[in-house]
Protein backbone atom coordinates (compact mmCIF):
# COMPACT_ATOMS: atom_id res chain seq x y z
CA UNK A 1 0.00 0.00 0.00
CA UNK A 2 1.24 3.70 -0.71
CA UNK A 3 0.07 7.01 0.11
CA UNK A 4 -0.16 10.06 -1.47
CA UNK A 5 0.62 13.51 0.94
CA UNK A 6 -0.39 16.87 -0.61
CA UNK A 7 -0.57 20.11 0.84
CA UNK A 8 -3.90 22.06 -0.08
CA UNK A 9 -5.09 25.72 0.70
CA UNK A 10 -8.57 25.54 2.58
CA UNK A 11 -10.51 26.70 -0.36
CA UNK A 12 -8.99 24.05 -2.48
CA UNK A 13 -9.41 20.64 -0.07
CA UNK A 14 -12.77 20.15 -1.00
CA UNK A 15 -11.95 19.46 -5.04
CA UNK A 16 -8.75 18.21 -3.93
CA UNK A 17 -10.56 15.24 -1.98
CA UNK A 18 -13.35 14.68 -4.29
CA UNK A 19 -10.95 14.04 -7.21
CA UNK A 20 -8.82 11.22 -5.10
CA UNK A 21 -12.54 9.87 -4.48
CA UNK A 22 -12.53 9.60 -8.00
CA UNK A 23 -9.30 8.06 -8.71
CA UNK A 24 -10.33 5.36 -6.64
CA UNK A 25 -8.19 6.33 -3.56
CA UNK A 26 -8.55 3.60 -0.83
CA UNK A 27 -8.96 6.37 1.73
CA UNK A 28 -8.44 10.13 2.11
CA UNK A 29 -7.40 12.13 5.10
CA UNK A 30 -7.20 15.61 5.89
CA UNK A 31 -5.33 17.45 9.33
CA UNK A 32 -4.28 20.33 9.92
CA UNK A 33 -0.59 20.97 7.91
CA UNK A 34 0.07 23.37 10.86
CA UNK A 35 -0.30 20.90 13.80
CA UNK A 36 1.89 21.35 16.65
CA UNK A 37 3.19 24.62 15.98
CA UNK A 38 1.98 27.87 16.74
CA UNK A 39 0.24 28.54 13.38
CA UNK A 40 -1.97 25.68 14.99
CA UNK A 41 -5.77 26.85 14.81
CA UNK A 42 -8.72 25.09 16.43
CA UNK A 43 -11.14 23.75 14.14
CA UNK A 44 -14.32 22.69 16.23
CA UNK A 45 -16.37 24.49 18.65
CA UNK A 46 -17.51 22.72 22.23
CA UNK A 47 -20.49 20.42 21.34
CA UNK A 48 -23.78 22.08 20.30
CA UNK A 49 -22.10 24.93 19.28
CA UNK A 50 -20.86 26.27 15.72
CA UNK A 51 -17.21 25.55 14.61
CA UNK A 52 -15.20 28.84 14.26
CA UNK A 53 -13.99 28.20 10.93
CA UNK A 54 -15.26 25.90 7.65
CA UNK A 55 -11.14 24.47 7.82
CA UNK A 56 -7.37 25.13 8.19
CA UNK A 57 -5.31 27.60 6.50
CA UNK A 58 -3.33 24.62 5.37
CA UNK A 59 -4.04 20.70 5.50
CA UNK A 60 -2.19 18.24 4.83
CA UNK A 61 -4.03 15.28 2.86
CA UNK A 62 -3.42 11.84 2.87
CA UNK A 63 -4.75 9.41 0.16
CA UNK A 64 -3.94 5.84 0.25
CA UNK A 65 -3.34 3.76 -2.88
CA UNK A 66 -3.40 -0.37 -3.44
CA UNK A 67 0.29 0.29 -5.37
CA UNK A 68 2.62 2.72 -6.49
CA UNK A 69 1.14 2.85 -9.91
CA UNK A 70 -2.70 4.32 -8.87
CA UNK A 71 -0.33 6.43 -6.91
CA UNK A 72 1.89 8.12 -9.45
CA UNK A 73 -1.08 7.88 -11.93
CA UNK A 74 -3.07 10.15 -9.17
CA UNK A 75 -0.25 12.29 -8.80
CA UNK A 76 -0.55 13.07 -12.21
CA UNK A 77 -3.92 13.42 -13.02
CA UNK A 78 -4.18 16.03 -9.97
CA UNK A 79 -1.52 18.22 -11.53
CA UNK A 80 -3.10 18.67 -14.50
CA UNK A 81 -6.01 20.11 -12.54
CA UNK A 82 -7.28 23.45 -12.64
CA UNK A 83 -8.13 23.61 -8.96
CA UNK A 84 -4.63 22.34 -8.12
CA UNK A 85 -3.23 25.68 -8.48
CA UNK A 86 -1.45 26.48 -4.92
CA UNK A 87 -1.51 22.85 -3.76
CA UNK A 88 1.46 20.85 -3.39
CA UNK A 89 2.52 17.13 -3.80
CA UNK A 90 5.03 16.20 -0.76
CA UNK A 91 5.48 12.62 -2.63
CA UNK A 92 4.85 8.98 -2.45
CA UNK A 93 6.36 6.45 -0.14
CA UNK A 94 5.17 2.91 1.03
CA UNK A 95 2.93 2.40 3.92
CA UNK A 96 4.37 -0.04 6.44
CA UNK A 97 2.57 -3.39 6.65
CA UNK A 98 0.87 -3.32 10.57
CA UNK A 99 -1.76 -5.22 11.84
CA UNK A 100 -4.55 -2.51 11.97
CA UNK A 101 -6.82 -4.55 14.20
CA UNK A 102 -4.40 -5.71 16.86
CA UNK A 103 -3.27 -1.51 16.94
CA UNK A 104 -6.76 -0.25 16.86
CA UNK A 105 -7.75 -2.82 19.78
CA UNK A 106 -4.33 -1.62 21.68
CA UNK A 107 -5.86 2.16 21.90
CA UNK A 108 -9.13 0.49 23.94
CA UNK A 109 -8.44 -0.42 27.70
CA UNK A 110 -11.05 -1.17 30.67
CA UNK A 111 -12.74 1.52 31.82
CA UNK A 112 -13.36 1.83 36.09
CA UNK A 113 -17.14 3.29 36.60
CA UNK A 114 -16.95 1.70 40.61
CA UNK A 115 -13.70 -0.25 42.29
CA UNK A 116 -15.97 -3.36 41.01
CA UNK A 117 -18.27 -2.17 37.79
CA UNK A 118 -16.08 -2.01 34.33
CA UNK A 119 -16.54 -1.85 31.05
CA UNK A 120 -13.96 -4.25 29.63
CA UNK A 121 -13.20 -4.61 25.39
CA UNK A 122 -14.18 -8.33 24.65
CA UNK A 123 -10.42 -8.66 23.90
CA UNK A 124 -9.35 -7.89 27.51
CA UNK A 125 -9.28 -10.37 30.36
CA UNK A 126 -11.41 -8.84 33.39
CA UNK A 127 -9.70 -6.78 35.64
CA UNK A 128 -8.80 -8.06 38.99
CA UNK A 129 -12.16 -6.87 41.49
CA UNK A 130 -14.34 -6.21 38.92
CA UNK A 131 -17.77 -7.98 40.15
CA UNK A 132 -20.16 -6.94 37.40
CA UNK A 133 -19.02 -6.06 33.98
CA UNK A 134 -20.21 -4.68 30.53
CA UNK A 135 -18.56 -6.10 27.39
CA UNK A 136 -18.21 -3.66 24.63
CA UNK A 137 -15.99 -2.88 21.52
CA UNK A 138 -16.37 0.56 19.88
CA UNK A 139 -18.37 0.32 16.75
CA UNK A 140 -20.93 1.82 14.92
CA UNK A 141 -22.49 4.57 17.98
CA UNK A 142 -21.60 6.68 20.26
CA UNK A 143 -20.86 5.19 24.03
CA UNK A 144 -17.80 2.73 24.62
CA UNK A 145 -17.61 4.29 28.06
CA UNK A 146 -14.21 6.46 27.81
CA UNK A 147 -16.21 9.85 27.61
CA UNK A 148 -17.10 11.52 31.06
CA UNK A 149 -20.90 12.01 30.36
CA UNK A 150 -21.26 8.48 29.84
CA UNK A 151 -18.89 7.60 32.87
CA UNK A 152 -21.02 9.78 34.92
CA UNK A 153 -24.53 8.33 34.20
CA UNK A 154 -23.29 4.63 34.82
CA UNK A 155 -21.70 5.67 37.93
CA UNK A 156 -24.73 7.35 38.71
CA UNK A 157 -26.85 3.66 37.84
CA UNK A 158 -24.55 2.08 39.73
CA UNK A 159 -24.62 4.05 43.54
CA UNK A 160 -28.42 3.48 43.36
CA UNK A 161 -30.30 1.43 46.05
CA UNK A 162 -31.31 -1.76 44.72
CA UNK A 163 -34.77 -1.69 42.90
CA UNK A 164 -34.36 2.14 42.48
CA UNK A 165 -34.26 2.03 38.79
CA UNK A 166 -37.24 0.08 37.94
CA UNK A 167 -38.82 0.27 34.73
CA UNK A 168 -36.09 2.48 32.41
CA UNK A 169 -35.70 4.53 29.34
CA UNK A 170 -32.08 5.33 27.70
CA UNK A 171 -33.16 8.15 25.67
CA UNK A 172 -30.81 8.66 22.76
CA UNK A 173 -29.17 5.02 23.62
CA UNK A 174 -26.07 5.22 21.09
CA UNK A 175 -24.63 1.91 21.53
CA UNK A 176 -27.22 1.15 24.40
CA UNK A 177 -24.14 1.15 27.35
CA UNK A 178 -26.45 3.32 29.45
CA UNK A 179 -29.39 0.79 29.06
CA UNK A 180 -27.25 -2.32 29.80
CA UNK A 181 -25.77 -1.03 32.96
CA UNK A 182 -28.63 -0.28 33.86
CA UNK A 183 -29.84 -4.03 33.44
CA UNK A 184 -26.83 -5.23 35.45
CA UNK A 185 -28.21 -3.38 38.19
CA UNK A 186 -31.54 -4.03 38.64
CA UNK A 187 -33.59 -2.30 36.42
CA UNK A 188 -36.59 -4.04 34.28
CA UNK A 189 -38.88 -3.32 31.14
CA UNK A 190 -35.91 -1.40 29.69
CA UNK A 191 -36.72 0.81 26.37
CA UNK A 192 -33.37 1.68 24.67
CA UNK A 193 -34.48 4.48 21.85
CA UNK A 194 -32.00 6.72 19.29
CA UNK A 195 -33.23 8.35 15.72
CA UNK A 196 -30.56 6.49 14.26
CA UNK A 197 -31.19 2.99 13.20
CA UNK A 198 -27.62 1.77 13.14
CA UNK A 199 -27.12 2.60 17.17
CA UNK A 200 -30.71 0.34 17.55
CA UNK A 201 -28.77 -2.56 15.83
CA UNK A 202 -25.58 -1.71 18.08
CA UNK A 203 -27.29 -1.64 21.11
CA UNK A 204 -29.29 -5.03 20.34
CA UNK A 205 -26.21 -6.54 19.48
CA UNK A 206 -24.25 -5.65 22.44
CA UNK A 207 -27.42 -6.33 24.92
CA UNK A 208 -27.50 -9.71 23.01
CA UNK A 209 -23.25 -9.73 24.26
CA UNK A 210 -24.27 -9.19 27.70
CA UNK A 211 -27.04 -11.55 28.02
CA UNK A 212 -29.23 -8.22 29.25
CA UNK A 213 -32.96 -8.00 28.01
CA UNK A 214 -33.95 -4.77 26.51
CA UNK A 215 -36.14 -3.36 24.01
CA UNK A 216 -34.48 -1.11 21.11
CA UNK A 217 -36.20 1.11 18.83
CA UNK A 218 -36.70 4.15 17.11
CA UNK A 219 -37.72 7.09 19.75
CA UNK A 220 -41.33 6.10 19.16
CA UNK A 221 -40.85 2.63 21.10
CA UNK A 222 -40.83 4.65 24.34
CA UNK A 223 -44.57 4.61 25.36
CA UNK A 224 -45.96 5.81 28.70
CA UNK A 225 -43.98 6.65 31.87
CA UNK A 226 -40.72 5.35 33.69
CA UNK A 227 -39.35 5.02 37.46
CA UNK A 228 -36.23 6.25 35.24
CA UNK A 229 -35.27 8.51 32.32
CA UNK A 230 -31.69 8.81 31.30
CA UNK A 231 -30.61 10.73 28.38
CA UNK A 232 -26.99 11.38 27.29
CA UNK A 233 -27.11 13.45 24.31
CA UNK A 234 -25.97 17.42 24.42
CA UNK A 235 -27.60 20.36 26.09
CA UNK A 236 -29.45 21.73 23.13
CA UNK A 237 -31.76 19.29 22.28
CA UNK A 238 -32.01 18.01 25.89
CA UNK A 239 -33.49 21.83 25.78
CA UNK A 240 -36.14 20.60 23.40
CA UNK A 241 -36.68 17.44 24.76
CA UNK A 242 -37.81 18.76 27.95
CA UNK A 243 -41.57 18.33 27.99
CA UNK A 244 -41.00 14.69 26.31
CA UNK A 245 -38.78 13.59 28.78
CA UNK A 246 -40.55 14.85 32.11
CA UNK A 247 -43.39 13.58 30.73
CA UNK A 248 -42.14 10.25 30.11
CA UNK A 249 -40.97 10.29 34.20
CA UNK A 250 -43.23 8.88 36.73
CA UNK A 251 -44.85 10.36 40.23
CA UNK A 252 -41.63 9.57 42.56
CA UNK A 253 -39.16 8.64 39.48
CA UNK A 254 -35.92 10.00 38.34
CA UNK A 255 -34.47 12.10 35.51
CA UNK A 256 -31.11 12.01 34.52
CA UNK A 257 -29.46 14.45 31.85
CA UNK A 258 -25.84 14.24 30.60
CA UNK A 259 -24.12 16.06 27.62
CA UNK A 260 -23.79 19.38 29.35
CA UNK A 261 -20.85 22.00 30.11
CA UNK A 262 -20.69 23.33 33.40
CA UNK A 263 -21.30 27.01 31.40
CA UNK A 264 -24.75 25.05 30.36
CA UNK A 265 -26.06 24.37 33.86
CA UNK A 266 -28.61 27.47 34.19
CA UNK A 267 -29.79 27.32 30.82
CA UNK A 268 -30.37 23.58 31.32
CA UNK A 269 -32.33 24.15 34.86
CA UNK A 270 -34.17 27.05 33.26
CA UNK A 271 -35.54 24.82 30.47
CA UNK A 272 -36.98 22.16 32.83
CA UNK A 273 -38.16 24.31 35.74
CA UNK A 274 -41.62 24.48 34.49
CA UNK A 275 -41.35 20.92 34.83
CA UNK A 276 -39.09 19.63 37.06
CA UNK A 277 -36.65 21.09 39.43
CA UNK A 278 -33.30 20.24 37.78
CA UNK A 279 -29.34 20.02 40.02
CA UNK A 280 -25.78 19.45 39.20
CA UNK A 281 -25.57 15.73 40.06
CA UNK A 282 -21.65 15.16 39.16
CA UNK A 283 -19.04 16.67 37.25
CA UNK A 284 -15.94 15.72 35.40
CA UNK A 285 -13.19 17.41 32.60
CA UNK A 286 -15.79 19.92 32.48
CA UNK A 287 -19.08 18.23 31.66
CA UNK A 288 -22.16 17.92 34.16
CA UNK A 289 -24.06 15.56 35.21
CA UNK A 290 -28.00 16.82 36.14
CA UNK A 291 -30.49 14.84 37.73
CA UNK A 292 -34.45 15.39 38.96
CA UNK A 293 -36.75 13.49 41.04
CA UNK A 294 -40.42 13.87 40.39
CA UNK A 295 -42.46 14.77 43.00
CA UNK A 296 -44.92 11.60 44.78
Amino acid sequence: MYELSLMCPQERVEDVSDALDALDALSVSVEDMDAQTEAEQALFGEPGMPAPKDGWNRSRIVALFPDEAAAQQAQTLLQLQDFFEGCKVFGIAPLEQQDWVRLTQSQFQPVDITPEFWIVPTWHEMPEGAKISIRLDPGLAFGTGTHPTTRMCLRWIATQPEATLGRTLDYGCGSGILAIGAAKFGAVDIDAVDIDQDAVTSCELNAQANEVVLNAGLPDKAQGQYQTVVANILATPLKMLAPLLVNHVQAGGHLVLAGILEPQAQELKEAYAPYIQLEVADSQDGWILMTAHKAA
